[in-house]
C-alpha cells in the first residue's frame, strides 16, 4: 500500500442526515494529533446524507466520502471503507452516533502496541441506551452466538472496533459479517480482545434493523459461520525456505 495515515476511521452511514455531520466533526476532535483519516460510507442514502458531508470536506479536511450506487447493507460498505482505507488500522463506528468517537483512539493505541496476533480490539457496550426489547434480544443473541461460536465475545453488535486491515481482508465476505468478526479472526488464526465501551442514546433518524428481522438473518447467520469454522485448517503461520 502507498505511503498513508496511520489510522483510518470507516463509517457506514444510511439516512442519517441528521447524525452524520456532526458525528465527522465528533471523529476529527476525538483523533486530532494523530495521523488520520476519516471515510464515510454512503450505502445509497435517500436522504441528503451524502450532500451533508461533503460539504464538510473544507472544514474537515482529513474526510472522506465514498458513495454507494445501490443499496448493499452494513457489512458491505463496511468492506468498501476497508477497501479504500489508505491505513493499516482501521476503526469503525456505526453511523447513527452512538458509539462514542472518544473510546476509538484507545482502542486503536492498544491494538497497535500488541503483538502481530492480535488482530482486533472490539468494544463492548456498557450502560446501553437501547430499548429494553432490544437489549434483551441482543443478550439472548451474543449468548448463544457465544456459546456456538465460542468466539469470547460478550457483544459483536458494538459497531465500535479497531483491526488490522491486512487481517480483516483475509476473511471470507458475507451479508451481516460484521457480527461474526471475532470468530472470523478466531478461524484465520488471530486474537481478539475487548475493551468497555460508552454507548449513547440515538438522537436523530431510526434504527435500521427490527428485532425479527436480526433473528432471521442471524439464524442462517450462525450456521453459515459454523460451517466455516468446521471447513478451517491453520498453518501456524509460515516460511519461506
Amino acid at each position: 500500500m502507498a505511503s498513508g495515515p496511520d489510522i483510518s476511521v470507516v463509517v457506514p452511514v444510511f439516512d442519517e442526515e441528521g447524525a452524520a455531520p456532526a458525528l465527522a466533526r465528533e471523529i476529527a476532535r476525538a483523533f486530532a494529533g494523530r495521523d488520520f483519516e476519516i471515510v464515510f460510507v454512503d450505502d445509497a442514502s435517500r436522504d441528503g446524507t451524502r450532500t451533508a458531508l461533503s460539504a464538510l470536506k473544507a472544514e474537515i479536511p482529513q474526510l472522506r466520502v465514498v458513495a454507494h450506487r445501490k443499496n448493499a447493507g452494513q457489512s458491505r460498505a463496511i468492506r468498501t471503507g476497508v477497501l479504500a482505507a489508505r491505513a493499516p488500522l482501521i476503526v469503525t463506528l456505526d453511523g447513527d452516533g452512538q458509539n462514542d468517537p472518544a473510546d476509538g483512539p484507545a482502542l486503536a493505541d492498544v491494538l497497535a502496541a500488541g503483538p502481530p496476533d492480535l488482530a482486533m480490539v472490539g468494544g463492548e457496550r456498557v450502560k446501553r441506551q437501547d430499548s429494553r426489547a432490544k437489549k434483551i434480544a441482543s443478550k439472548v443473541g451474543n449468548s448463544v452466538r457465544k456459546r456456538l461460536l465460542k468466539d469470547t465475545a460478550n457483544d459483536t453488535g458494538c459497531g465500535l472496533k479497531a483491526f488490522r486491515r491486512e487481517a480483516f481482508l483475509r476473511l471470507p465476505y458475507f451479508d451481516h459479517m460484521h457480527r461474526y468478526l471475532p470468530a472470523l479472526m478466531i478461524r484465520e488464526g488471530f486474537r481478539s480482545e475487548f475493551r468497555p465501551v460508552n454507548h449513547r442514546h440515538r438522537e436523530t433518524g431510526r434504527s435500521k434493523y427490527t428485532n425479527l428481522g436480526r433473528l432471521w438473518a442471524s439464524l442462517s447467520d450462525l450456521l453459515g459461520v459454523m460451517w466455516l469454522q468446521s471447513r478451517s485448517r491453520v498453518s501456524g503461520g509460515w516460511d519461506e525456505v
